[in-house]
């Protein structure tokens, strides 16, 4: 039997997740449940639409406040399972359902972690657990509708599958809608201004340019032409043509900067879809940067978004688990990774000091 805290119930809740579903805007049975285990440890809990959250026990003002977070919700299972996505079925060493990886491993492994040290009298830092809802989504009604109504949060460790590497920053996204505007005329005779012409010359910038700026752990910004519309028949030449840019941000420059160097360089009207998913990073000096090398853990920047995004404070990003079996079919995750998860995220705590 292992003696990492909490590994039995964690894994239990995790397979009581699993099969529940909890599609994202739909986590209320998975949030009952996340409430019911807190209350069961007789911390108060607190809840708002499909997110929950408690503090431990000897919450002190005085002290610097620590986030736990990770998400409960799911995306749809795809069309290729051979599995029944929502049945938690063991073999051996691993745990297979819709969640598992992605992100109902590093969910529960910081749950046990909470549960670790929601008691202790002697902590240096108070901690708050959040399970938080429709991050598959970005959605409003995930944790951004509650960071109001947590304490002040010095810093936050996001649970998502890293293999238990740290990525101490991690891209934003902006999506941009464009629209290239000519002059409609008839094909055969040659007129009008082809909006599709005037929008290549833009769409050659988005594929040529380099923004100068690179940051040293996220890389270049890249940007993508993603989708393209134009025209309504063979023989009249278009007078709009709109395309959508996907940009992967990086902390080397803000959006707003790196909207006007985009405006500044294109002539089609540019509408973002949104500023909310901005680029984070933390300070390579951290203490808790410090103490993951002290622990022979190895740090990265982020390629893939998280609920890092939408959060005002420095953050760290890991959890057990492998971020290439997010969202594949038959997800699953090793029991022995959940263990390791555990035994991490407390090391990482146990005796921090900010």
């Amino acid at each position: 039997m292992s003696q990492t805290p909490y590994l039995e119930n964690a894994i239990h809740l995790l397979k009581k997740l699993i099969e529940t579903p909890s599609i994202s805007k739909d986590e209320e049975k998975t949030a009952t449940i996340l409430a019911a285990t807190l209350e069961a440890q007789g911390l108060r809990v607190n809840r708002h639409v499909n997110n929950v959250w408690a503090t431990n026990l000897y919450f002190d003002n005085s002290k610097p406040t620590i986030l736990l977070n990770s998400h409960h919700d799911t995306v749809k299972p795809n069309s290729s399972y051979t599995r029944n996505p929502f049945e938690a079925s063991i073999d051996s060493d691993v745990l297979y359902g819709l969640g598992s990886n992605d992100a109902g491993g590093a969910l529960v492994s910081l749950w046990a972690c909470f549960s670790h040290f929601s008691k202790r009298k002697d902590l240096n830092f108070n901690l708050v657990f959040a399970a938080t809802a429709e991050e598959e989504i970005s959605g409003k009604n995930g944790i951004e509708s509650i960071l109001d109504l947590l304490p002040k949060i010095a810093f936050g460790i996001v649970g998502e599958p890293t293999s238990l590497q740290i990525a101490t920053a991690e891209k934003g996204l902006l999506v941009l809608d464009c629209m290239a505007k000519g002059l409609s005329g008839h094909a055969a005779r040659n007129e009008g201004k082809n909006a599709i012409y005037e929008a290549l010359l833009d769409i050659e910038w988005f594929r040529t340019f380099q923004f100068p700026k690179v940051s040293d752990t996220l890389g270049p910004i890249h940007m993508n032409v993603t989708l393209i519309n134009a025209g309504t028949q063979h023989n009249v030449v278009p007078d709009a043509c709109s395309f959508t840019v996907d940009l992967r941000l990086t902390e080397a420059y803000s959006i707003e900067e790196t909207l006007s160097i985009i405006r500044a360089n294109v002539k089609s009207e540019i509408t973002p879809r949104g500023t909310r998913l901005k680029p984070s990073s933390i300070n390579a000096n951290h203490p808790i940067v410090k103490k993951g090398l002290i622990l022979g853990l190895e740090t990265y920047g982020s390629p893939t978004l998280s609920d890092q995004a939408l959060m005002p404070f420095e953050t760290i990003k890991i959890g057990p688990g492998d971020s290439a079996r997010s969202h594949m079919a038959d997800e699953f995750i090793y029991l022995s990774q959940i263990e390791s998860g555990i035994q991490t995220y407390i090391n990482l705590l146990e005796g921090l000091v900010l």
